[in-house]
C-alpha cells in the first residue's frame, strides 16, 4: 500500500528543508527522485544524499516561475524514466516586511515562486500522470493559509492560494485518478524559519508556548506524509489540506 518502487517522483525545491524531508521519504519507499532546485551545488549534494539512501535519484537546475524551463523539466524527467507519477510542488521564498512595505516586484517575487510554479508544474506534469494511468500532486501550503501574520502578507497570500489551487485541480483532474492534496507544515526546523526566528522577536518561544507537542518540526517529520499523498494508500484521498503541525493549527 506504501510501496513505490517503479514509480517516479519530481519535488521542486527538493534540495533541502521540507522538500528535502519529503524527498528522502519518497526515496525510501522506492520512488526514483528527481530533485528540482535553482542551485547546482544544493542540487548535487541533495542526489548523492538520496543514492546514499540507496534510491536512483537525479537532479535538475531549474526555475519553476519559468514556464518553458518547467516543460524542459517534465521532457527531461520523462526522458530519463519514461514516466512521472509523483509531483510535490515545494518551492518557495518568503519576504518578511508588513504590507505597506512590500514592493510590488517583491509581491511578484514571492508569488510566482511560491504559487504560480505551482500551476505551471502541475499543468506540465498533468499529461504524464494522465498517460500513467494517474498520479499524485502534493502541494506544500503552510500554517498562513489558515492564520494571518502581520510580517508575511505576500507569502500568506501565495499559501492560501495553493489551497484553493489544490482543490480546483482535484475536482478538474479527478477523473483521470490524479489526486491532489495540500500539506499544511507548522513550524518546521529549516534555513527559512531559522532567518524568521532572527527577524521575528519571541517567534521561536511562541511556537513552544502553542504547539502541543512541545517542540518544532523536523524535516524527518515530513517523510511520512510524502509517503502517505504519493502512494496507492491515498487513493480516495483528494482536495484536501492536511495539517503536519505538532497540534498547532487546533490550538485556540
Amino acid at each position: 500500500m506504501f510501496d513505490l518502487k517503479g514509480r517516479v517522483a519530481i519535488v521542486t525545491g527538493g534540495t533541502g528543508g521540507i522538500g528535502l524531508g519529503m524527498a528522502r521519504g519518497l526515496a525510501t519507499a522506492g520512488a526514483r527522485v528527481v530533485v528540482a532546485g535553482r542551485y547546482e551545488a544544493k542540487s548535487t549534494a541533495a542526489v548523492t544524499e538520496l543514492r546514499g539512501l540507496g534510491a536512483e535519484a537525479e537532479a535538475v537546475v531549474v526555475d519553476v516561475a519559468d514556464e518553458a524551463a518547467v516543460a524542459r523539466l517534465v521532457d527531461t524527467t520523462r526522458l530519463r524514466w519514461g514516466r512521472i507519477d509523483i509531483l510535490v510542488n515545494n518551492a518557495g521564498i518568503n519576504i518578511r516586511k508588513p504590507p505597506h512595505e512590500v514592493s510590488l516586484a517583491e509581491w511578484r517575487q514571492v508569488l510566482d515562486t511560491n504559487l504560480t510554479s505551482a500551476f505551471l508544474c502541475s499543468k506540465a506534469v498533468y499529461p504524464a500522470l494522465k498517460a500513467a494511468g494517474g498520479g499524485k500532486i502534493v502541494n506544500i501550503g503552510s500554517m498562513m493559509s489558515i492564520f494571518g501574520a502581520s510580517f508575511a502578507p505576500a507569502y500568506a497570500a501565495s499559501k492560501g492560494g495553493i489551497v484553493q489551487l489544490t482543490k480546483a485541480m482535484a475536482v478538474a483532474w479527478a477523473r483521470d485518478n490524479i489526486q491532489v492534496n495540500a500539506v499544511l507544515p507548522g513550524w518546521i526546523d529549516t534555513e527559512l524559519t531559522r532567518q524568521a526566528r532572527q527577524q521575528v522577536s519571541g517567534l521561536h518561544e511562541s511556537v513552544l508556548r502553542r504547539t502541543p507537542a512541545g517542540r518544532w518540526g523536523t524535516i524527518e517529520d515530513m517523510a511520512g506524509i510524502a509517503v502517505f499523498l504519493g502512494s496507492p494508500a491515498s487513493d480516495f484521498v483528494t482536495g484536501t489540506a492536511i495539517p503536519v503541525d505538532g497540534g498547532y493549527s487546533v490550538q485556540g
